[in-house]
């Protein structure tokens, strides 16, 4: 740290010991300049900060400490006064101060030893010196809990790079999504609290959905303090991990208080500042609730804005950055948010205006937004110098008596340019529809300067999509950019350009709509995902995929709130499939159905049903459809209209198949003597099924009969017909697990299996079955043997419940069974703990050191229990003891432990009434309270499921239809017949297993995409039908008239003003008509007193040019430029390619006629390389005088096409009035500058040759340039040269021997445009003229458009040339797309 008189080297270790000390703080010590050094201007970090610590708002870490203190004063500095020069002013405690502001002792010691050569008067530019920087670190607000922010102190010429470098690489800040600038007030106004809370969170929103980074000014007063007030806010009522908002301040080093507790060389971590607004006076203090501080230095004290500059640079810098955020490139838009302000928040607008920054104007906020939002819906010509007098009475009360008469014109003519832009400007209005939120309002304001923004084709719309992509804004896109003005098609090659695999190698997905839309249900954005889903094809697929998905992250999601809005969504999905199918089934039940089965290759080779059932979709699988699809595959290949009894009855007898008694489906089938009837009917999954029935109930018979009747030492031949028939079925469970048609593999084949609980039941039943069979096979466990296939014999009996599952009445019944054994289960919990904790009393009060396990299990645990069901123990209350049911010592194995007794005489000691007590207590919980708690959840559960009984029963008879269905048709043991036969298939032939087509079938390419495309226009046709039904809501009604009594209400305000205007306009023309009629009547009377002819000077005139030039405004949103003859470009405020600002001319001022004593324009000529081709500009008039003027002066033509125009003071005058500025600007010569543009078009066309129309007109390519140093795109034309008859622009687009024949095609052409145009470029005193001709070439195969292309192959390589399709939003001059309008009226094509 540096120290009077020498110079200390501080280790970072010592950091925070040194700062706190303040020893020699700059305030009361100085220093001097050789303690500074010098250094580069950017040196890369020594350590780059990883990726994965990056947190903008926690303390900074050891690392990061030593790496700001490296990297920032080898790259940041500050600025110092050098050169003590005293003021006339004092500071404000009446102390001699310096120019800069800063008091002598602020200055470095040498500063007050003036060197000779520095001269007298204090000058910034050479008195002012950049030195490292000393104040940045982590800035922590005392007294205000723990806020920490971090800070730098820089240089106001710091290039926005190196800022930018520190804040995304050191201070951990990810690239911003949205840039929001926010200007106004900088001394506290006050705001509506509706107005306040609205803008508050609408700020705070859009910031942090968006991930935003928000710039104010920083300080703690104005709207900087409404918007720390508003993140602060924000942060309180959210998770830590919500509230995070980059607010960033950027303020003036020299206008902060207490900035000298910022000062550390070595970096404060923390710094410790304090706010303190009573004490602060002309000063300001920090914001508290800002996250980051860009503190500016110029050198001095005390004056503000000297930050504007560099946040300008900076915040252009920021905008011209891109960020890639999941695989979508965007550059960073920004967006200017206004309240209130004065004249430097007019200066802001008007740039933000200038350079395309869309803005937020908030209405209510006070005045230079409510000046503005007054006048922003008037027509330009009627924001006059008068209006705007009149607002700014209004809304500025205390400082009206300020504006003077030239300010009052400068606000004029930057009102007017800024309302001019009416793109770029959306003014907020509490209340307006539409418009309630803030948030809303900044993201539409840059999607309506997106859509207005010219552009190539549809470069705009993409752009606005990935804007919606990156900002996740669901409710913006659906408003802004997908709606019915507007054809999007949501494909390939529209979602390719937003969708990357990886950030190495780039691959596309085969269907980018399906990976959209999966990303968006994983992300949970319901209005996104619906918005893809509607544009997805196989839509029903889709939404039971996107249903299962949302069920299994529910699964895994913590937050209760989001499992509810994800199962919410997951349900809306099955929905949407449910309203497809249906209008599906009701078109073609048949192709419904194909739906059902058809693989979809998008969805993982899987079908819809599949989907469904995985689900768990109750409500799409008892669709009466589907339900109708799997009893036809129940019946197989017989009708469903078959009584069982007849099945059953052909079950027994078969020839009664060759009767009539059982109908088929196929006509093939009905002749009685076919021989397929009978594999038909045997393979049908209901015949399958009362078949294997009727095995498993002989098996059962069979088993019981050997278990009771014949279980002999050694098996008899029943006893083996049972060991065989186990084996059938062993080897059908086999099969079942190995069956793999879809090739999923072993692995997922046997999680498959055993999901299903009647899988594991049967697995269980052999399992027990064989072990009891080891046993009897052994002489010495015969009796266990018996015991284990008893029990076995029970589980196969519990087997048959899924046989039950067909039947509608018992069906449900067994769900009802399964879920009350999980209430079991949690109730047995509940009675373990008060059976336990009651029979360990008992058996402590009663017996004294029982020591045989047994007997302590039956009276804790055993005897307890039977209490619950009236069997309470005869002693436990000491009338009903007999000692000889009870050993005194416990050495009767067979009797418990006698209780406590007396020695003399036998009886019973133990307290009976405290025994008694915790027994009816014990009985009371257990009998009363558990038992009907049992009751009750068993209740529950039954009125549960007997609410969905219909639905249980339809969706769980799949599982049993798709088992028979897949089933070989032999029961058990027969069924070994059918394993063979699979076995040598499989084994010998090497056949891979096949599915039945009935429930997965895979279609023909064409087949399946005309089958899509009916699905496709059916889901259409039911989307339609739902919007119809939100429309018949009340609540949508409700919105829909508020928002036609809002559209209303406008076109009747506009309807007003414009009947005023046109009532305006008539009494202007009538008073002129009234004046004009006084004065010929002044004229006649003075004449005849003279008793002669009066004079031609007091002539009065016939008419008024003024009024006969009033056009009736239009005030239905059309450009004014097209209203009015001003110029608008010839008067922009900052000329082209220089530093010189115009004089500002508001509309009404601009003709040469209407009187303006304060016009005074500055003077500037630009010097040309060519000095020989340019006028020469001198104040005196001997130079000027030279120059012949209406006519041709050598070879340059001063004649202009509008005629004779006024020459003053020895200069033209433009005859299209005022421009702001004298002289000639950029251009060549005084007076007209003559041009040429040709405009050079043709039909667009299709690959077949047809031309493409839009609204019935055809559609135009116009030839455009784009040449070098020039980013923006222009007609081949420009400037003539004198005794030239092409322009030399032209010619570079041209090889030299097609001049020729080019200017016969001009010649050919139509002239559409002869006169001024209005150019930026043009001054008072010089313009610009040009000719348009149309050169069009109305065959695709005309010679000399052939030639023509091929010629500008050949052109300078430096020019990009193209053929561009012409409409309004093409990107040209303003001036060239006036020329294109008037092309392609001529041509009656689209514009």
């Amino acid at each position: 740290m540096a120290t009077r008189g020498r110079h200390t080297k501080v280790l970072p270790s010592e950091l925070n010991k040194v700062c706190p000390e303040r020893a020699d703080d700059p305030a009361t010590h100085p220093r001097k300049m050789s303690d500074f050094e010098v250094v580069p201007n950017l040196q890369q970090s020594s350590s780059s900060i990883s990726k994965s610590r990056r947190k903008a708002h926690f303390p900074t870490g050891s690392n990061e400490k030593e790496n700001l203190i490296s990297w920032i004063p080898e790259n940041i500095r500050k600025k110092v006064c050098t050169y003590f020069v005293e003021s006339s002013q004092t500071s404000d405690s009446g102390r001699i101060m310096c120019e800069c502001g800063y008091l002598r002792e602020q200055h470095l010691e040498d500063a007050a030893k003036p060197p000779i050569f520095l001269g007298k008067e204090w000058d910034p530019s050479r008195h002012i010196q950049e030195m490292p920087t000393d104040a940045f670190g982590d800035i922590h607000f005392t007294g205000l809990g723990q806020k920490m922010g971090k800070y730098v102190r820089v240089s106001s010429d710091t290039p926005p790079r190196v800022i930018y470098h520190l804040m995304t690489q050191h201070w951990g800040l990810d690239p911003p999504n949205l840039l929001i600038s926010v200007t106004g007030g900088a001394k506290n106004f006050i705001m509506k609290p509706r107005l306040k809370n609205i803008f508050r969170q609408g700020l705070v929103k859009v910031a942090q959905t968006t991930g935003a980074w928000i710039i104010t000014g920083g300080s703690h007063a104005g709207v900087m303090k409404q918007v720390g007030e508003a993140v602060r806010d924000f942060i309180l009522s959210c998770s830590h991990k919500e509230g995070e908002i980059v607010t960033i301040g950027i303020a003036t080093w020299g206008t902060v208080y207490n900035r000298e507790s910022l000062i550390c060389p070595m970096g404060g971590f923390p710094a410790e500042y304090i706010l303190d607004e009573e004490n602060q006076g002309s000063l300001s203090c920090l914001d508290s609730n800002h996250s980051h501080f860009i503190l500016v230095d110029d050198g001095t004290h005390g004056r503000y804005g000297v930050e504007i500059p560099l946040r300008t640079r900076l915040e252009k810098f920021i905008s011209e950055q891109t960020k890639v955020k999941g695989g979508v490139a965007i550059k960073i838009p920004i967006v200017c948010v206004v309240l209130e302000g004065g004249p430097g928040t007019l200066d802001t607008i008007y740039n933000a205006i200038t350079n395309g920054t869309p803005c937020v104007i908030v209405e209510g906020s006070g005045r230079v937004a409510d000046v503005i939002a007054q006048v922003a819906s008037l027509p330009v010509p009627k924001i006059t110098i008068a209006l705007i007098q009149k607002k700014l009475s209004m809304f500025f009360h205390d400082t009206y008596e300020h504006f003077t008469e030239g300010k009052l014109v400068e606000w004029t003519k930057k009102i007017q340019d800024i309302v001019r832009s009416r793109q770029l400007l959306t003014i907020f209005r509490e209340g307006k529809y539409g418009q309630q939120d803030v948030d809303v309002a900044i993201l539409q304001a840059l999607f309506k300067a997106s859509r207005n923004q010219d552009h190539f084709g549809h470069e705009n719309w993409d752009h606005q999509l990935k804007l919606a992509v990156a900002w996740n804004r669901v409710d913006i896109a659906r408003s802004e950019i997908f709606t019915d003005d507007h054809e999007w098609k949501v494909q390939g090659s529209s979602l390719r350009s937003l969708y990357k695999r990886s950030a190495g190698r780039v691959t596309f997905t085969m269907d980018p709509v399906r990976d959209l839309l999966i990303w968006a249900v994983v992300q949970n954005c319901k209005e996104l995902a619906e918005i893809i889903w509607a544009q997805s094809q196989d839509c029903m697929a889709a939404a039971l995929a996107c249903s299962k998905i949302l069920k299994e992250l529910a699964k895994e999601e913590e937050d209760t709130d989001t499992t509810d809005d994800m199962l919410a969504l997951a349900e809306q999905f099955e929905h949407k499939a449910i309203g497809v199918f249906t209008d599906c089934y009701r078109k073609d039940e048949e192709r419904a159905q194909k739906l059902l089965t058809r693989v979809s290759e998008a969805w993982g080779k899987t079908t819809c049903l599949q989907l469904a059932l995985e689900a768990k979709n109750m409500n799409f699988v008892s669709h009466g459809g589907v339900q109708a699809f799997l009893t036809k595959v129940w019946w197989g290949k017989m009708c469903v209209d078959n009584g069982l009894w007849r099945v059953i009855a052909c079950m027994l007898f078969f020839p009664l198949l060759y009767t009539s008694l059982i109908t088929f489906r196929e006509k093939r089938l009905q002749p009685v003597g076919c021989l397929t009837r009978l594999r038909a009917f045997f393979t049908a999954p209901v015949v399958i099924f009362h078949m294997n029935i009727l095995s498993y109930f002989t098996f059962l018979l069979l088993f019981a009969y050997v278990l009771m009747v014949d279980f002999q030492p050694l098996p008899s031949w029943w006893e083996y017909l049972i060991y065989f028939w186990l084996f059938s079925l062993v080897c059908e469970e086999t099969r079942q697990l190995l069956y793999d048609p879809d090739g999923f593999g072993i692995v997922k084949m046997a999680s498959l299996y055993f999901k299903d609980f009647w899988n594991k039941l049967d697995i269980c039943a052999i399992l027990v079955f064989i072990t009891g069979l080891t046993c009897r096979l052994i002489p010495s466990t015969l009796y266990p043997g018996r015991i284990i296939l008893s029990l076995a014999f029970i589980i196969f009996c519990l087997r048959l419940m899924h046989i039950f599952t067909v039947s509608k009445t018992l069906g449900p019944k067994i769900i009802i069974v399964k879920r009350m054994l999980k209430d079991v289960f949690f109730f047995l919990f509940l009675l373990a703990v008060w059976v336990v904790s009651f029979g360990v009393a008992k058996q402590a009060i009663l017996i004294h050191n029982e020591e045989r396990v047994e007997w302590l299990f039956r009276g804790v645990v055993y005897h307890s229990y039977l209490t619950i069901f009236g069997q309470i123990p005869s002693y436990i209350d000491g009338v009903n003891f007999n000692i000889d049911q009870c050993s005194p010592n416990g050495t009767d194995p067979y009797k418990p432990k006698c209780p406590e007794t007396n020695e003399d005489n036998k009886k019973p000691i133990f307290p009976e009434w405290l025994t008694v007590i915790l027994l009816c207590l014990y009985l009371l919980f257990t009998n009363i309270l558990l038992l009907n708690l049992l009751i009750a959840m068993f209740n529950y559960t039954f009125q549960q499921v007997q609410e969905h009984t219909d639905q249980i029963w339809k969706f769980q008879r799949h599982d049993l239809i798709e088992e028979y269905h897949g089933r070989p048709p032999a029961p058990p043991p027969f069924i070994l017949l059918n394993h063979l036969q699979i076995l040598v298939r499989r084994g010998l032939l090497r056949r891979p297993a096949t599915r039945h087509k009935q429930l997965k079938e895979k279609l023909e390419k064409n087949e399946e995409a005309a089958l899509l495309s009916w699905e496709m226009y059916l889901k259409e046709n039911y989307l339609q039908h739902q919007q119809c039904k939100e429309k018949q809501n009340t609540e949508q009604k409700i919105r829909d008239i508020a928002q036609r009594v809002d559209v209303l209400a406008e076109l009747l305000d506009l309807d007003r003003v414009k009947r005023t205007g046109l009532v305006e306009q008539r009494l202007v023309s009538l008073e002129e008509q009234v004046h004009q009629s006084a004065q010929a009547l002044r004229w006649i009377m003075q004449a005849l007193q003279g008793n002669g002819f009066g004079s031609g000077e007091d002539m009065p005139p016939v008419g008024s040019s003024k009024a006969s030039e009033m056009k009736e405004v239009d005030l239905e949103g059309k450009p004014e430029e097209s209203q009015q003859s001003y110029h608008v470009l010839a008067r922009n405020l900052l000329y082209p390619g220089s530093h010189t600002r115009r004089f500002p001319v508001p509309d009404e001022k601009v003709p040469w006629e209407v009187d303006f004593p304060l016009y005074d324009p500055p003077a500037y000529s630009a010097d040309h390389k060519d000095v020989a081709m340019q006028d020469p500009f001198s104040p005196s008039l001997e130079s000027l005088l030279k120059i012949n003027y209406n006519t041709m002066d050598g070879l340059i033509d001063r004649q202009s096409f509008h005629g004779l125009y006024a020459v003053q003071d020895g200069l033209p005058l433009n005859p299209m009035g005022r421009t702001g500025l004298r002289g000639r600007g950029r251009l060549h010569c005084f007076g007209p500058n003559h041009a040429l543009h040709p405009i050079v078009t043709r039909w667009r066309r299709n690959l077949d040759g047809s031309i493409i129309r839009k609204t019935l007109k055809k559609m135009l390519e116009v030839l455009v340039a784009q040449y070098p140093l020039s980013d923006v795109w222009a007609l081949p034309g420009g400037s003539l040269e004198p005794g030239e008859m092409l322009p030399l622009k032209l010619k570079w687009i041209l090889r030299r021997e097609f001049w020729p024949q080019f200017q016969n095609l001009l010649k050919q052409g139509t002239e559409i445009h002869k006169g001024y145009l209005d150019d930026p470029r043009n001054t008072d005193n010089a313009w610009v003229e040009t000719v348009a001709v149309s050169v069009h070439f109305d065959n695709q195969n005309d010679v000399e458009m052939k030639r023509l292309n091929s010629f500008l192959q050949g052109c300078d390589p430096e020019l990009c040339i193209r053929w561009q399709v012409l409409d309004k939003r093409i990107p040209l001059h303003a001036n060239h797309k006036e020329l294109l309008h008037k092309a392609s009226t001529l041509l009656g094509a689209y514009y």
